[in-house]
């Protein structure tokens, strides 16, 4: 990890005036029928408004903005979102890039991530897997491997989520957040512990892919098993985090929970419901947290990011009727 050098707040600040304009300035509100039914005052960052559906175009476009032109290609895995963000800074950067993603990759994904130029390769059950044989091949061709959960460009891509966050005049009490391969919590985290010290950052994991959470009770990175029961919330079913992204995390948020992936489903229904928006179920676990602890956030000013929109037809129909 010390050769890795840290994610920064001028990192966020930098990468605030430089990355696409197509990712910045995500709407940011509230809407007084969620708030009623939440018993809580909830604003939303909405990051499915762009090319790619998500918030992961972000930190991918400011991690290339610190790359030399080279014609050798990338390798990295990914099950979807933060391969598509690669893929369309790819495209512009004339750079081959090569992504290894489970054979159960969600097919909206993998078609979006290959329409937009990718080299994607299916290998294993799961991104653990995937990343391993990402792994290999990057060592086998002597290219360059990248790791969305262990690069600080890639975090603090994202953590001008936050930024735009506390630029909005908004003020909030708890910020929960997906908890994936780690960059998106770390650098809104980051972002917050400098700017609002007060303000409580939860990362959230799904109750099926409980790696995260294993290694933040223990201290150390814990690698679980393979799930018995995916998680529907597949852009956050890790079973390791980085040894970079675990480190950081625990400088940068103050807690993690599980949550069911019924209550993440309830989140996707009633983002749809009261917010007319179609979010995919990572994106949808901070408001299914708040419905599946109603009582841990009676009354309190509460933001979450709304960090993917891409689903199947088939998805759609299933998990929002």
């Amino acid at each position: 990890m010390s050769a890795i050098p840290p994610p920064s707040i001028f990192g966020i600040c930098a990468a605030h005036h430089a990355i696409n304009p197509v990712f910045r300035n995500s709407p940011f509100y509230g809407h007084p029928s969620a708030d009623a039914v939440l018993s809580c005052s909830l604003r939303v960052k909405v990051e499915t408004q762009n090319p790619i559906r998500a918030a992961e175009g972000r930190g991918a476009d400011w991690f290339f903005s610190g790359q030399p032109q080279r014609t050798d290609p990338l390798v990295t895995a990914s099950p979807g979102n933060f391969g598509q963000g690669l893929a369309y800074a790819a495209r512009d950067k004339k750079r081959p890039l090569i992504i290894f993603a489970p054979v159960g990759v969600n097919p909206a994904k993998l078609e979006a991530m290959r329409h937009l130029g990718a080299d994607v390769r299916l290998e294993g059950a799961d991104l653990y897997t995937a990343k391993e044989a990402a792994r290999a091949y990057a060592d086998t061709i002597g290219g360059q491997l990248l790791d969305d959960g262990a690069h600080p460009r890639v975090v603090e891509g994202f953590g001008t989520i936050a930024r735009e966050m506390t630029e909005a005049g908004v003020e909030f009490d708890t910020v929960l957040l997906p908890l994936g391969a780690g960059a998106l919590a770390i650098g809104v985290g980051l972002w917050l512990r400098a700017e609002k010290p007060n303000v409580r950052v939860i990362g959230l994991v799904p109750e099926t892919s409980p790696a995260m959470l294993l290694s933040w009770q223990a201290g150390k990175v814990i690698t679980a098993p393979p799930a018995e029961v995916p998680t529907i919330a597949d852009g956050l079913a890790q079973r390791a985090p980085s040894a970079y992204a675990f480190a950081y995390l625990r400088q940068t948020i103050d807690d993690v929970w599980s949550v069911r992936d019924g209550a993440i489903l309830a989140g996707m229904r009633f983002c749809h419901q009261h917010y007319g928006l179609i979010i995919e179920p990572a994106g949808a676990i901070g408001v299914g947290a708040i419905l599946e602890r109603p009582e841990a956030f009676a009354g309190q000013r509460v933001a979450t990011v709304l960090c993917g929109g891409n689903m199947t037809p088939d998805q759609i129909r299933t998990y929002l009727g």
